[in-house]
């Protein structure tokens, strides 16, 4: 069976451009107040809370649970608003990109009454734990265990990579409840809400090369999860677990994150750069638009209600290798201004490429490798 893929053009509503407006005047009134850094993104709870209070968390959630009932495409313009100007999104981005939308979609209605409206007002924090230690990239190898107990579950085990767990108030955790079927590997893994701070979990942060800590180890230790824990159907995550990297591959995040640098990068050569850097230009922006319009066609699949998890593949593995690609392809168009004078050079310019380059190394791994997203993109063209 073959499959062709379809990123229909989407155009902005005028709605959806009167909010990037808004957006953009709230970005800048915080910035000019010393509220973030532009470009260094980061995480800040009190950010989190005031992007909350605007609205703009779970937007396209029933106003039940506090959401907007907004369009999946007003959301994305919030989105890539924050993205380009390098707003400090870590303590909200995965609650409201994916996290909320699996327990809005799977979670019991207990669980969505607690959490979802927390979420909304920016005040939780989340992490996925997916990767293990001895899966590598095989989500669906895991082993890190639940098992049944008196009025819920023992979880024993340990999850690796896992971003933002020293900070985050729950984790959305795929666990293995029941062996694996020969018809079926993927049989027999289940999906619980984690509280992070429950007895028998341990964090271990793993510093990266930079000095950084945004990774970490996840160790449980007969951790408790209540029966209303369970996010789905029991032993049937894989299918939960597919389409929420759906949700997570296919977004602005997924192109942008080193954007910054770009912006930096033509303010620096003015209004009329030489005619290499301008072709340069010219070339990134021509890329960066055609992602757009995927990404964007994702949007709009997903606000019909539809599952695009090839064509969200498709962007994440064009995104990234873009976005990991740029610094090095903007310093190379952009040696420093005077190598006698390091004064004399942009600092602004020089501090977000300085950023965006440490950082690149790890966007073909996040959400997906390139193995694993080419993989799927094989799947969805028939190919495997």
């Amino acid at each position: 069976m073959t499959f062709s893929f379809r990123f229909d053009p989407i155009s902005l509503p005028e709605e959806a451009k009167a909010l990037q407006e808004e957006v953009r005047a709230f970005l800048r009134e915080e910035a000019a107040r010393g509220g973030f850094t532009p470009g260094k993104g980061g995480f800040s709870r009190e950010f989190g809370r005031k992007v909350g209070a605007r609205g703009w968390l779970g937007m396209t959630w029933p106003k039940k649970y506090g959401g907007g009932e907004r369009s999946q495409l007003e959301r994305y313009v919030v989105t890539e608003e924050m993205l380009a100007w390098g707003a400090p999104t870590r303590s909200f981005s995965t609650g409201d990109r994916q996290s909320g939308p699996m327990l809005l979609r799977y979670g019991q209605e207990e669980i969505k009454e607690k959490i979802l409206p927390r979420i909304v007002r920016g005040e939780l924090c989340f992490c996925i734990g997916l990767s293990e230690p001895n899966s590598g990239s095989d989500v669906f190898a895991a082993s890190t265990r639940a098992k049944k107990t008196a009025g819920g579950w023992l979880v024993n085990g340990r999850k690796i990579w896992t971003s933002n767990a020293h900070e985050a108030d729950y984790m959305i955790a795929l666990l293995r409840t029941s062996p694996p079927t020969p018809e079926n590997r993927r049989h027999g893994l289940s999906q619980f809400l984690v509280e992070m701070r429950a007895p028998g979990m341990t964090i271990r942060p793993i510093i990266n090369l930079t000095g950084s800590h945004e990774f970490n180890e996840v160790v449980f230790d007969d951790v408790f999860l209540p029966d209303s824990h369970l996010v789905g159907d029991l032993d049937m995550a894989w299918k939960q677990a597919t389409d929420e990297l759906a949700f997570e591959r296919s977004g602005p995040d997924r192109w942008i994150e080193t954007f910054p640098c770009f912006v930096e990068f033509v303010r620096q050569r003015g209004a009329e750069p030489s005619e290499r850097v301008a072709e340069g230009i010219g070339r990134a922006v021509a890329e960066l638009m055609t992602l757009r319009r995927m990404s964007l066609s994702v949007a709009g699949m997903l606000q019909a209600g539809k599952s695009p998890i090839a064509e969200a593949a498709l962007v994440k593995d064009l995104g990234t290798n873009f976005e990991q690609a740029l610094p090095d392809k903007i310093r190379l168009l952009a040696p420093p201004l005077s190598d006698e004078d390091p004064d004399a050079n942009d600092a602004r310019f020089e501090e977000a490429l300085r950023h965006a380059t440490l950082i690149a190394p790890k966007l073909t791994i996040q959400g997906g490798t390139r193995e694993v997203l080419r993989g799927i993109i094989a799947r969805g063209l028939g190919l495997r």
